[in-house]
């Protein structure tokens, strides 16, 4: 008899414990925030975002994902009170809320927020949530999920409303000027420059927009014995000589999000992925290549998309202090009309080069989740029509964006060192400032 009550209370306790009400949650998995991921880099190249604000378009929902995950997740910190301005995100009240739903969802909504073209972010929820009653879902569990993903998206929300975005957005634009140094729009489109008071923007991790000032660029000179000179016409005989494999790099990281084609009298633009996006890419193709986790996959695409966003403000308040022309602008005027560049000049001034500053700190988020000689194929141009590259490091990867630069005319190589040196300064700081990992926690296990 005793035996009998034993074996019922045994069977009692274990049928409780897996209550779907209580402790059952449905599955969650990395595969489901890769493709949430790439749904946004696919709207961003729709909508045609500006490498800067493609960077604010990944990284607050990044940070909403990973915060809500880091709550269950002890081996992990949360990110409040340690990047700029950041409070910790409200407790959920519901018992049964599925935190890894919720971290979705939380990021389903904050990107539709910063983005265009909602029904596209909508297709994927559709199909997400169809995918999830598939495993299990039951209704409670997603409304509970959802409740709470809803408060933290208000409170990520409310913290990105104080970035002056939102301001910058009616300030002035970028004045010209008759230094003969001095940017200029460049052929076909001839565009504004875009961007100029994104230094204005709150960094995450930086304590300012300057806090890395690199060296200034050469003074500007046509004499032929001046440094400024010797560089500018490196871009020029580069170009002059490229051959297929460096025309394929150039290709490969042009990562220009607008570039205007002309056929007679007929304008048109191809929409690419922007440099943040293509480093996204290489987020998920790392992340799927170590077999990673949804807690680690997250990690890594919120440090990357830290990393591309301070990048970018620490770039952009160069490319305005120093506002230095184009090779193509003073090429075509002083030395060769006939001369153009390997890929398009993109819209704004010449130094640093920010593939090579956002790529830098980048691969330096990468290889501190993933590790250095991490060997990987990137395969994100692929759907551009562009061959796969294949890479023995994250850093390797970040050195061909940057001297792609050269290879596509666009910059000057003092541009391209400089703006490594730029790029590896916001790497260091977000590495020795940002605890991502509970060292009290893992010791404990």
């Amino acid at each position: 008899m005793k035996g009998t009550v034993f074996y019922f209370l045994v069977f009692f306790g274990f049928f409780f414990s897996c209550s779907p009400s209580e402790n059952h949650k449905t599955v969650v998995e990395a595969k489901d925030l890769h493709s949430l991921m790439q749904k946004v880099t696919d709207v961003t190249v729709h909508d045609i975002f500006s490498p800067p604000v493609a960077s604010r378009v990944y990284v607050y929902p990044s940070i909403a994902t990973y915060e809500v995950l880091a709550l269950e997740d002890s081996s992990f910190r949360p990110l409040a009170g340690q990047l700029n301005g950041l409070q910790p995100i409200p407790a959920p009240k519901e018992a049964n809320v599925n935190f890894k739903i919720a971290a979705l969802y939380a990021n389903y909504l904050t990107s539709k927020m910063l983005i265009f073209s909602e029904e596209k972010m909508e297709e994927w929820l559709t199909e997400w949530k169809s995918d999830l009653e598939k495993r299990g879902m039951s209704d409670d569990e997603w409304e509970a999920s959802v409740n709470y993903a809803k408060t933290v998206h208000q409170h990520i929300v409310a913290w990105a409303d104080e970035d002056n975005y939102k301001e910058t957005r009616t300030m002035s634009k970028h004045p010209l000027s008759d230094k003969p140094h001095h940017w200029e729009p460049t052929p076909p489109a001839y565009m504004a420059a875009i961007e100029p008071h994104w230094n204005k923007i709150r960094p995450f991790v930086l304590d300012s927009a300057n806090q890395f000032i690199p060296q200034p660029p050469y003074e500007f000179s046509m004499e032929e014995s001046s440094p400024f000179y010797k560089e500018l016409m490196e871009v020029y005989e580069v170009v002059k000589g490229v051959d297929k494999e460096k025309k394929e790099i150039a290709s490969f990281w042009d990562c220009n999000p607008y570039v205007m084609n002309i056929t007679g009298h007929v304008m048109f633009a191809t929409k690419k992925i922007t440099p943040g996006g293509h480093w996204m890419g290489i987020t998920k193709i790392a992340s799927v290549l170590d077999s990673a986790d949804l807690m680690k996959s997250s990690y890594a695409y919120t440090k990357t998309s830290i990393a591309l966003a301070d990048g970018f403000i620490s770039c952009w308040d160069e490319k305005y202090r120093s506002n230095l022309i184009r090779p193509e602008t003073i090429i075509n005027r002083k030395i060769d009309d006939d001369w153009t560049p390997t890929l398009q000049t993109p819209p704004f001034p010449e130094y640093t080069s920010g593939h090579s500053v956002i790529s830098t700190a980048a691969a330096n988020a990468l290889t501190d989740v993933y590790g250095d000689n991490f060997s990987f194929v990137d395969s994100t141009e692929v759907k551009f029509g562009l061959p796969s590259r294949e890479f023995n490091s994250f850093m390797e990867a970040s050195q061909e964006a940057a001297i792609s630069r050269l290879y596509g005319g666009i910059h000057y190589r003092r541009a391209i060192e400089e703006g490594i040196w730029q790029g590896q300064k916001v790497g260091d700081l977000i590495r020795k400032n940002i605890e991502f990992k509970n060292n009290n926690a893992i010791a404990e296990n």
